[in-house]
């Protein structure tokens, strides 16, 4: 029998560059109350969202992708011809095939790069950092692009009050590469699929072939609504709450640290209420920098812990080489936890 060569990597892996890009169009809660029996104080109480990007027709996925991964590549200080491999986390690309991040990839000028898309709602960030981190140490690509990127305006009903006021836009990257010290923690990740009612798409894709317009949901002016995003809110609250607090201590516990280790504390951005919630459980010491990007930037899914990270270095509320634990977790249900050095 033929004995296959193996092929070595680097030892670890690490983050070393970030950037994010929101659209231009800023989005208050007034203009979401034109569609919607709800107030600002409710929507800031609920959320704490007090405003939210979306995009015009020129920040498309592949746009906004390309302009935050240009930062970060820059912030890495490599060239893009040096990325072996660029892994898009999105659920708002609206063409099956092919994937957006071959169309990065040619654009933003890498040297014929693998790339390709994965679906893992808000977690799709972790899982892509997942991904990336063992390409690295396998030694299939010396440097990682990984992007978070959504347009969830284009899936948002703007006449549901449970999520009208939730969603936004934008896109956040990382450049992963090697490292001879480990600066990526273990993973802790899962699903739990007998709860993926709870967040999901109204109507599947397949539905709108039927032509029976009696079997698809209406807008009040009797207009068939295209599909859109729905939640069971306080399901998705409870869970998030009480069973992602164990996930984060898992993560710590896997990278050998306690709470008292970290400096910031990188929550997917999906609502305030959560986010305090998960502090508490966790205990989190006073010294630890807690993001809190979705007051202004709202629940961009994968797109938001790499958003949050940026703005926080871009703000110096953290700074390279803290600490961080980053989490995300949605639709699915689906989940990721890891610590990582900050780059």
């Amino acid at each position: 029998m033929a004995k296959i060569k193996a092929r070595k990597g680097a030892p670890y892996a690490r983050i070393l560059g970030v950037g994010g890009y929101r659209p231009v169009r800023v989005v208050p809660n007034e203009v979401i109350l034109e569609r919607i029996d709800s107030s600002d104080e409710w929507i800031r109480s609920r959320s704490g969202i007090e405003t939210r990007h979306w995009a015009n027709d020129e920040e498309t996925v592949a746009a906004m992708s390309i302009e935050a991964s240009g930062k970060a590549i820059a912030d890495a200080g490599i060239s893009a011809e040096q990325i072996g491999a660029v892994v898009v986390s999105t659920v708002s690309h609206f063409s099956q095939t092919p994937a957006v991040a071959t169309e990065i990839a040619d654009k933003l000028g890498t040297a014929k790069a693998a790339a390709f898309d994965i679906s893992a709602g808000c977690a799709g960030f972790g899982y892509g950092l997942t991904l990336a981190k063992g390409m690295i140490v396998d030694g299939s690509a010396e440097y990682v692009l990984v992007i978070g990127v959504e347009r969830l305006s284009d899936l948002t009903d703007l006449e549901d009050r449970a999520t009208a006021f939730l969603f936004g836009d934008g896109a956040g990257a990382v450049v992963v590469g090697p490292s001879e010290e480990p600066h990526i923690g273990p993973t802790v990740w899962g699903s739990e699929g007998d709860k993926s009612n709870t967040i999901k798409q109204t109507v599947s894709w397949d539905r709108f072939r039927i032509g029976d317009v009696s079997q698809l949901p209406l807008d009040s002016k009797g207009q068939v609504k295209f599909p859109a995003i729905t939640q069971e809110g306080q399901a998705v609250f409870r869970w998030a709450v009480f069973e992602m607090a164990k996930v984060a201590k898992e993560a710590l516990e896997a990278a050998g640290l306690t709470a008292d280790d970290l400096d910031v504390f990188i929550p997917h951005q999906a609502n305030e209420r959560i986010i305090d919630s998960m502090v508490k459980t966790l205990k989190l010491p006073e010294h630890v920098t807690v993001a809190r990007d979705v007051r202004t930037t709202g629940n961009t899914s994968a797109a938001s812990i790499p958003l949050a990270m940026e703005r926080l270095l871009a703000t110096g509320e953290a700074k390279s080489g803290d600490t961080a634990l980053v989490i995300g977790f949605g639709a699915g249900l689906v989940y990721a936890a890891t610590v990582v050095t900050l780059p």
